[in-house]
């Protein structure tokens, strides 16, 4: 099992373990949040109208619906 398992798993040289991932992500995370906050599709504002409607239609069910949240 063990000759199986060294044959189909490639080893990993002490080389890859020192060099850390091939590009510094940090940047693309500064860049993204310095872009502004992303925008809400329609679909997710007709979503919050829904369930706004339904609170207000159905009040009873919002414990129901916050149990399944």
């Amino acid at each position: 099992m063990k000759k199986l398992l060294r044959a189909a798993l490639p080893g990993v040289s002490q080389n890859q373990l020192e060099t850390g991932p091939g590009r510094d992500l940090w940047p693309e995370v500064v860049r993204r949040l310095e872009a502004g906050s992303a925008r809400l599709p329609w679909f997710d504002w007709a979503l919050i109208v829904g369930l706004a409607a339904f609170a207000v239609f159905f009040p009873s069910m919002i414990p129901v619906f916050l149990y399944y949240l």
